[in-house]
């Protein structure tokens, strides 16, 4: 991989941006952006829960829910989240486009602690519903929900919302709390202060995290269309490849990496099998433009086209010889299966400060935003193949929580034939300085 100097995603082309409206009303997809520890999905496929990895679809009547200490984050197009923490149950019964248009998304909250940082994008419809209670997002909005089956209480962070009640409508500014006593009509109460959670250092993180890449990733005439694009920033970046034209290339990805070395293929209703990748930054370059071998540089993503909600696995231009194409499974009924080839940066010995960064692992087993300077860390990898580096904290719950061999796999053709290995965790850093990203 060649390594170049170019601005930070300074001309990330407009044409990413250019979406088809959807006659289907449910033709959408949110991302499931970060998983750490247990996290269990039920994606309405009459199975119940399974295990969830990072980068699954979540689309209408998905439910969500953590066990013990783990945590997830849900990322939808306007680049709004949901982040949820230990013993959250959620579901979403409506995520729909709207014949305006307008993107429709309700969240239900049954029991737990839930983040959500509404940005305020035109056209986007957000809904949060919690016992008897909803809150209907029209502006720029960050919250706390905590709820049990007998209380609840939201706390705003910033913005302010109003809470429909059977008792009437409650108003609640940035920097108040509303309660809400659930075994005695919904009765309210207001107070003019948020007591602290132990999950709010962590959330605030992420929604630095998500500022600062998405502002280096972005510019104010991008699309609704932004999610993914963080990441992004933080694990590769652009560089212009002769006769291709801007093309983006993830770090860590040497002569022997390619794009489907590591993720799984996952059934989705009404649609079959897609390929889910298994890298931190593997959602927009896998719905949208294609991934080109380009003689000198190895494997980019090159933008163009439309976004593709739902595809088997993304458009493929000028592969090597050798290069065979992912197949989806056949007769693997509703089964996840795992496909693991490439390597992983992994905790250096019994340390937990420090991480074995591995050629070709192309981010996989990085911590968002725990090392300052990836672009440098590249450099240095790419000379002497690995290398051993801190970062700023680690996985919250040990790597063995997210290991996919305790979901279903198999081998044979468009599988992979070695045992499969735990998917990364996201873990909750703290915000590390701007870093410069080059090539």
């Amino acid at each position: 991989m060649l390594m170049r100097k170019l601005p930070v995603f300074a001309a990330l082309v407009l044409s990413l941006y250019s979406i088809p409206s959807f006659a289907d009303s449910q033709a959408r997809i949110v991302r499931l952006s970060s998983v750490e520890g247990n996290v269990q999905i039920d994606r309405n496929l009459g199975q119940g829960y399974e295990k969830a990895f990072l980068n699954l679809p979540v689309t209408q009547g998905v439910k969500l829910r953590v066990k013990g200490e783990g945590r997830a984050e849900i990322e939808f197009e306007d680049g709004s989240t949901l982040r949820i923490v230990a013993e959250t149950q959620v579901e979403f019964p409506q995520l729909s486009l709207l014949e305006s248009g307008s993107k429709a998304s309700s969240v239900n909250v049954g029991t737990g602690t839930a983040y959500i940082n509404f940005v305020g994008a035109k056209d986007e419809q957000l809904t949060l519903t919690f016992g008897h209670e909803k809150v209907l997002f029209n502006h720029a909005a960050h919250l706390r929900l905590d709820t049990n089956n007998a209380a609840a209480a939201l706390a705003v962070f910033k913005g302010d919302v109003q809470v429909q009640a059977p008792s009437g409508s409650q108003d609640v500014g940035k920097n108040q709390t509303v309660s809400f006593d659930l075994r005695k009509d919904d009765k309210s109460s207001v107070a003019k202060n948020i007591d602290p959670n132990p999950y709010d250092a962590w959330d605030k993180s992420q929604e630095q995290y998500h500022q600062r890449y998405t502002a280096s990733a972005a510019t104010n005439s991008f699309s609704p269309y932004t999610y993914g694009t963080n990441d992004m920033a933080y694990y590769g970046n652009f560089f212009n490849a002769p006769g291709y034209g801007m093309m983006w290339q993830p770090y860590f990805a040497g002569a022997g990496w390619d794009p489907f070395m590591d993720g799984a293929w996952a059934f989705s209703p009404g649609m079959g099998y897609g390929w889910v990748s298994a890298y931190p930054w593997g959602w927009t370059p896998y719905h949208y433009g294609a991934w080109a071998f380009v003689p000198g540089y190895g494997w980019a993503w090159q933008p163009g086209g439309a976004w593709t909600a739902f595809a088997a696995v993304p458009r493929v231009v000028n592969p090597p010889k050798n290069f065979m194409m992912p197949q989806a499974p056949v007769g693997a009924g509703k089964n996840t299966i795992i496909v693991n080839r490439g390597p992983a940066s992994t905790l250096a010995g019994r340390s937990s400060s420090k991480l074995m960064v591995r050629n070709n692992s192309a981010g996989l087993g990085i911590p968002r935003g725990s090392i300052n300077n990836l672009s440098k860390v590249a450099q240095n990898v790419q000379q002497g193949g690995e290398i051993s580096t801190r970062i700023h904290t680690v996985p919250a719950t040990p790597r063995r929580d997210l290991d996919p061999r305790e979901s279903p796999s198999r081998s044979g053709p468009g599988f992979s034939g070695q045992r499969p290995r735990p998917l990364p965790s996201q873990a909750a850093p703290a915000p590390p300085a701007p870093a410069h990203h080059g090539k």
